[in-house]
């Protein structure tokens, strides 16, 4: 699925403070490792059904094994190994009885203290994988991580390794032992522990994907085989939040924008994100907080949510929405399956020009069969301009205006939101009574 930088900065799948993105939530990586493959991963949402359906058939066997999970490989034991791998080894000698192997721990001190503190690592490294083989290798259906599997197989299964596959970890091996298996790792078989390392990463990465499954409560989407465009779901969730209240919602051929209102800090702008970042999960073959969902396969995902000016280019922030929407209009009209998220259209201008502007381009954009778009405006005046029997459907968030406090219920009503409380949160923050202070009559 295609999307482009802004719209995963739009919808914080990453961000500059990791605290607050998508990615930090699901991420249940052990190791380093396994965070940079998690992250690759979710650099490339599929387009393929059959692919999505077999990633979440995976992830569904993994979440089924997850407490058969080896515990004993952790993100030290493999920094270990790393620096093991490149350690600046004295020569061990080929016959491992040799004097000179004899005399070892005492001519080098050094790096025979690094065998011994490193071998048990690589012994973890090495069982921990053929546990993880065992695991995945009973889900004999076909799965993302075949290839990988057979790849470890055929590592785990090489002469050189056999022994660290059946070694006790709890048993102390002696001299010769320790130099036999520390030549075997450094030479033989470095560089299959170099691929062992990076498979365990990947399956590291696999895990975190099944464990945020599990953790979170995430319920695997339906797809829908379909040429057109397809959305629906109940009690959906932003992931991001602690205390979310849930939304139905369903857009299809019949009702292919949404037209959404509401107050600022009602949930527009959370509504949309939410279904944006569910997208985005499904089609990673995740799943996403609702209670149930089903859609079409998409073909890319844009989005129109922050928007700046350029001092430098001398470029503002009206000219940037023109652009950003220009480029919008150019994708969805190329014929491919598009979800298209926009949050408060033409900002940038005055009231009558964002109308004429806002009308305009809903007006087009209803006639794209292929697309899904989610628009939400502060123009509420729009929505008596447009027609009703065009594919629009008419949503809005209510605000409560109580004596001392607003009240955001977050839930979608059919229509177009009356709402007019600007002045009301002036007055509850104070803003009124501050300008209220400053004197009427000031000569200068």
């Amino acid at each position: 699925m295609l999307v482009d930088p802004i719209t995963r900065s739009d919808l914080s799948i990453f961000h500059a403070e990791e605290k607050f993105s998508v990615f930090n939530r699901l991420n249940f990586t052990r190791t380093d490792g396994g965070r940079e493959e998690l992250r690759q991963l979710f650099e490339r949402p599929l387009s393929d059904r059959l692919q999505i359906e077999q990633r979440q058939q995976f992830l569904s066997h993994l979440s089924s094994v997850l407490d058969q999970w080896p515990n004993r490989i952790s993100n030290g034991t493999l920094h270990v190994v790393e620096k093991w791998l490149e350690y600046p080894l004295d020569p061990i000698a080929e016959n491992t009885a040799s004097l000179s192997n004899l005399l070892y721990r005492w001519l080098h001190p050094a790096d025979y203290s690094m065998i011994r503190y490193s071998l048990p690592h690589l012994i973890d490294l090495v069982q921990g994988c053929n546990q993880i083989l065992g695991l995945l290798q009973s889900f004999r259906s076909e799965h993302p991580l075949q290839p990988e599997l057979l790849r470890m197989e055929r590592v785990l299964k090489k002469s050189e390794l056999k022994q660290l596959v059946s070694a006790d970890r709890s048993t102390r091996t002696s001299l010769l032992t320790s130099l036999k298996w520390a030549r075997i790792t450094r030479y033989a078989a470095k560089e299959s522990l170099h691929e062992l390392l990076n498979l365990y990463y990947l399956m590291d990465a696999w895990y975190s994907m099944a464990r945020a499954t599990e953790i979170l409560q995430l319920t695997f989407p339906t797809f829908r085989e379909s040429d057109t465009p397809y959305f629906q779901t109940s009690q959906l969730t932003h992931i991001q939040l602690e205390e979310p209240v849930g939304y139905d919602l369903q857009l299809d051929l019949q009702h292919r924008l949404l037209f959404l209102t509401g107050a600022n800090m009602a949930g527009k702008s959370t509504l949309i994100k939410s279904i944006g970042i569910a997208v985005y999960l499904a089609h990673l073959g995740m799943g996403v907080p609702a209670r149930q969902i089903e859609l079409s396969v998409f073909d890319g995902l844009l989005s129109n949510v922050t928007i700046s000016d350029n001092v430098v280019r001398g470029e503002s922030y009206f000219f940037n929405e023109v652009q950003r929407i220009k480029k919008t209009l150019q994708h969805m009209m190329d014929g491919r399956r598009w979800l298209v998220l926009i949050d408060e259209l033409f900002k940038g201008t005055n009231v009558e020009d964002a109308r004429r502007c806002s009308i305009a381009v809903i007006e087009g954009i209803v006639r794209l069969p292929q697309a899904l778009t989610l628009l939400s405006t502060h123009l509420y005046e729009i929505g008596e301009s447009l027609p009703k029997d065009a594919g629009i459907l008419f949503r809005y968030f209510e605000t409560e205006v109580r004596p001392d406090e607003l009240h955001f219920s977050y839930q979608l009503k059919e229509g177009i939101s009356q709402d007019r409380i600007g002045y009301r949160i002036l007055e509850r923050e104070g803003v009124v009574a501050l300008l209220n202070k400053i004197p009427r009559n000031i000569e200068g």
